[in-house]
C-alpha cells in the first residue's frame, strides 16, 4: 500500500471524528442547558431522552449500540466536569445535571437516564 492511498483515506477519517466529537458535545449542550431551569427531575429526564432522540436521528444516520453507550457515557462525564467546575466557582454544591444526593434514588435514574438514553434509539 502506498503513502499517497494511506494518506488520502486518513485525513477525512480524522476530520469526520473531529466533527462527531462537535456533535457530541454540541447535543450535550442541547441537553445540559434546559437543565438548569428544569424544576422536576421528570422534566430532565424527558429532555435528555428527546435530546438523545435527535442526536441518533440527526446526529449520526448508522449509530450502533455501542456508539450510543460511548456517547452516553461520554455525556456523563461531561456532566460531572460541569459540575465539578462550578461548584468549585460558586464555592458549593451544584447539582443540576446529575441531581442532589440529597434524592439518590431520581439521582440514579438521571445518570442511567444520561448513559442509556442514547443507546434506545440506536439499530441494533
Amino acid at each position: 500500500m502506498s503513502t499517497v492511498t494511506h494518506e488520502a483515506t486518513y485525513i477525512p477519517t480524522l476530520r469526520r471524528a473531529f466533527v462527531q466529537s462537535g456533535l457530541v458535545v454540541f447535543f450535550w449542550l442541547l441537553a445540559a442547558l434546559p437543565m438548569i431551569v428544569a424544576s422536576t427531575a421528570a422534566m430532565k429526564i424527558g429532555t435528555i431522552v428527546v435530546v438523545a432522540w435527535l442526536y441518533v436521528r440527526f446526529g449520526t444516520r448508522h449509530c450502533t449500540v455501542d456508539q450510543a453507550l460511548l456517547v452516553g457515557l461520554t455525556w456523563l462525564l461531561l456532566d460531572i466536569a460541569a459540575e465539578i467546575a462550578t461548584t468549585r466557582y460558586l464555592g458549593h454544591g451544584w447539582f443540576d445535571l446529575i441531581g442532589s444526593p440529597a434524592h439518590h434514588g431520581w439521582r440514579d435514574v438521571l445518570l442511567l437516564t444520561w448513559i442509556g438514553a442514547p443507546a434506545l434509539f440506536a439499530k441494533l
